[in-house]
C-alpha cells in the first residue's frame, strides 16, 4: 500500500487543517492488567461466583469460530503536525502487508 509522506489533516492541537507527517511504528501488543487493577476488580466483585452478573453470568456465545491466522497486521501510522510538532494517531489502523511510504 502506498501512503503519502505528507498529508493535510485535522490537528487536534492547533484546532484547524494542517500539514502532516506520516510515519509508521511498530504494533504494541495488548499489556496485561497491572496487580492493583486485578485487584479493583476482584473486590468490585467482577470475578465469578459472586452471584448472578447479569449478561456477564452467561458464557459467550460461539456460533461462528474464525479459526487460522489472518495474513496480515494493521497499521499503526503517527501523523506529526509541522506547525505544533505534536503527534497523534489514526483511529483505526487498515490491513496491509507491505506500507510504503511515496
Amino acid at each position: 500500500m502506498k501512503i503519502p509522506k505528507t498529508k493535510k489533516r485535522y490537528c487536534p492541537f492547533c484546532k484547524k487543517h494542517t500539514e502532516h507527517k506520516v510515519t509508521q511504528n511498530k504494533k504494541k501488543a495488548a499489556s496485561s492488567l497491572k496487580h492493583g487493577s486485578k485487584y479493583r476488580a476482584r473486590k468490585r466483585g467482577l470475578a465469578r461466583g459472586l452471584g448472578n452478573q447479569g449478561r456477564y453470568s452467561k458464557p459467550a456465545v460461539t456460533q461462528f469460530k474464525m479459526t487460522g491466522k489472518k495474513a496480515t497486521k494493521k497499521t499503526d501510522l503517527r501523523y506529526e503536525c509541522q506547525i505544533c510538532k505534536k503527534s497523534h494517531m489514526q483511529n483505526e489502523g487498515i490491513r496491509a502487508k507491505k506500507v510504503e511510504f511515496v
